[in-house]
């Protein structure tokens, strides 16, 4: 098995080990000094929460990495002592230092139980979930003329299959169905197979955007709940975002990814009568988007009019202005997938077998 380089040094900054843990596809990085001496790890959590306290991507990772991580050391361990370790402090990897601190090695967990599926959390989501699932998906055209965009195959399921299954596997029972475009077939699809999803149907009689029709089921027999779009998927735990929720007080959660985008051309910095001041040879930004998942609460509602068009951004603007709390949950961008248009749609599929 070959080992990913997954070392980061303590100057480097925020954005560059996101970077490093979306190259690499592992949750933990090593933080090491020039000799490889071990100094701490770090995860996309330790960086989230960093971030939450309104701090820059461009700080350096100093303040951020975890100082007294778990480790091995070499030729003083067994298989099932590692394997006891994984288990009881559900970790991602263990570094195997040598008697200096130098790190030789590192243990994963696919290592350990032979690419076993990890156990679940065992903190479980008992909150409604709502998919909005009535949109036309033009993005995907001339595929969903004939077929809805939530039956569009992802492997061997259908897509809202597939991100009903990631909600379930948390722990959720109950789920809500906006329906419009095509529902009719959506309905029979669900109906058609092995019951396993204990879903209500909610009909739009005309179409209402990405947020109206919430409105229809305020009869929501829980404080809060999650929405999802019918062609993402988010891998955040939940269970922590609802906590955060609840801890911050907030109306509305966004879950958010962080992007990195290189735009290939030099760019040209210019003032009037088109002076140029300045170029900038291929630059990379990194941006917060929003992934279409959200955790709101059922009085938010309330801010939605009845039987109109009403989008998501009208509705976080609307409790924006009623100084009401929205806050975010930033993952990083191997935790998002967006199936919603079809230049994404083969490397979506992709990171999801990869993911399994």
């Amino acid at each position: 098995m070959t080992k990913k380089d997954v070392f980061v040094s303590r100057h480097q900054s925020i954005k560059d080990a996101l970077k490093k843990l979306e190259n690499t596809a592992e949750k933990v990085l090593l933080v090491t000094d020039q000799d490889r001496k071990l100094l701490g790890t770090i995860t996309d959590g330790d960086i989230r929460s960093y971030l939450l306290k309104g701090k820059s991507l461009d700080d350096d990772i100093n303040d951020v990495y975890f100082k007294t991580p778990t480790v091995l050391k070499k030729g003083k361990f067994t298989m099932d002592e590692v394997r006891a370790i994984f288990l009881k402090k559900k970790l991602d990897l263990i570094p195997v230092l040598d008697q200096k601190g130098i790190v030789v090695d590192y243990m994963l967990w696919s290592q350990a139980f032979s690419e076993q599926v990890r156990p679940v959390k065992s903190v479980k989501i008992r909150v409604p979930v709502v998919i909005m699932a009535g949109g036309k998906g033009t993005r995907l055209e001339p595929f969903t003329k004939i077929l809805p965009k939530p039956l569009i195959p992802v492997n061997d399921k259908p897509i809202l299959e597939v991100i009903l299954d990631e909600f379930s596997r948390q722990g959720a029972n109950k789920y809500h169905l906006v329906l419009n475009y095509k529902g009719e077939m959506i309905e029979a699809y669900f109906k058609g197979c092995e019951k396993k999803f204990n879903l209500n149907y909610v009909w739009e009689k005309k179409f209402l955007g990405t947020a109206g029709g919430l409105k229809l089921i305020e009869n929501l027999d829980s404080d809060l709940f999650i929405v999802s779009n019918c062609d993402v998927i988010v891998r955040a735990e939940f269970a922590e975002v609802i906590k955060l929720h609840k801890k911050q007080r907030a109306s509305m959660t966004v879950l958010s990814s962080i992007q990195h985008h290189k735009i290939p051309y030099g760019v040209i910095d210019f003032k009037d009568k088109g002076e140029v001041t300045g170029i900038q040879e291929k630059p990379e930004y990194t941006v917060t988007i929003n992934t279409g998942v959200y955790v709101i609460n059922r009085d938010a509602l309330e801010y939605i009019p009845d039987d109109e068009y009403f989008d998501m951004t009208d509705f976080i603007q609307v409790l924006l202005d009623k100084n009401m709390k929205v806050i975010t949950y930033p993952v990083n961008s191997n935790d998002y997938i967006d199936i919603g248009q079809w230049e994404e749609y083969k490397i979506s599929v992709e990171k999801l077998q990869g993911m399994r």
